[in-house]
């Protein structure tokens, strides 16, 4: 779990949201994006946790590796796993936070399995990417300062949990102390906030009974071109009703 600096000004982004387990919707997204060589993929954390297929979305995630560039960064549901697994959390904290499902998706003939390739995968991510055009974190930083003096005075760990920024009070007076755009997921919201200094894009893919949330989405930069997938529960049934009948 580093942090990690780039230097090219022309570089082509693709930031996906919070994935939460759900596999088929990120492997419709990646087919929509239909990403080019030249393009980053800025996964922002919140791999695992809550939704039918944690595993499943850690093994695309390893695959998509091998072929595109892509940059992971650490979500606080990883450092819930991770925490849980070298004992420092305990199972009814995991589970208030969706643990279960993660627990549930590598367990095999009632043993828990987890390939090495995967904890390493984990232990690799990213805190933050820093950009010069551009601050990809999974969580946030604190509006009231700039980046330098957040990183100089905010843990890495309250990287991921923070949410401050997000407040309505800060929202409406658009008013970032930052130097560059940051762009995070960590908080649902139903839209996608796109301003000049923040970029939220957790739009709560894994909630999918919830009329407002329910969409998995990326934004590709620096146009903000956005793209999502809905997970909705009725969206989805729609969706394999109509593929089946062109089928």
């Amino acid at each position: 779990m580093t942090n990690a600096r780039h230097d090219a000004h022309s570089a082509h982004y693709l930031a996906i949201g919070d994935i939460h387990g759900c596999l088929e919707p990120l492997k419709r997204l990646i087919e929509t994006l239909n990403p080019k060589p030249s393009d980053t993929l800025v996964f922002l954390g919140d791999y695992v946790d809550r939704g039918p297929d944690s595993k499943g979305v850690i093994d695309y995630l390893i695959e998509l590796k091998q072929h595109y560039s892509c940059v992971f960064l650490l979500g606080n549901h990883e450092v819930l796993m991770l925490d849980y697994l070298s004992g420092l959390l305990s199972i009814t904290d995991w589970e208030r936070n969706g643990g279960i499902a993660t627990l549930e998706s590598y367990t095999i003939d009632g043993t828990l399995e987890i390939p090495e390739s995967h904890l390493d995968f984990l232990k690799n991510c990213l805190f933050y990417y820093d950009t010069p055009d551009y601050f990809f974190v999974h969580g946030g930083v604190k509006p009231f300062r700039t980046i330098e003096e957040n990183l100089c005075k905010m843990t890495k760990l309250e990287l991921v949990w923070e949410r401050s920024h997000l407040d309505d009070i800060v929202l409406n007076a658009n008013d970032y102390k930052w130097e560059k755009t940051v762009v995070c997921g960590h908080t649902p919201i139903p839209r996608p906030i796109v301003l000049e200094k923040l970029i939220a894009i957790d739009t709560g893919c894994v909630y999918n009974q919830h009329s407002r949330l329910g969409r998995l989405t990326a934004i590709a930069l620096p146009e903000n071109h956005i793209t999502q997938i809905d997970n909705r529960a009725q969206h989805s049934l729609m969706q394999r009703l109509f593929s089946r009948l062109h089928q």
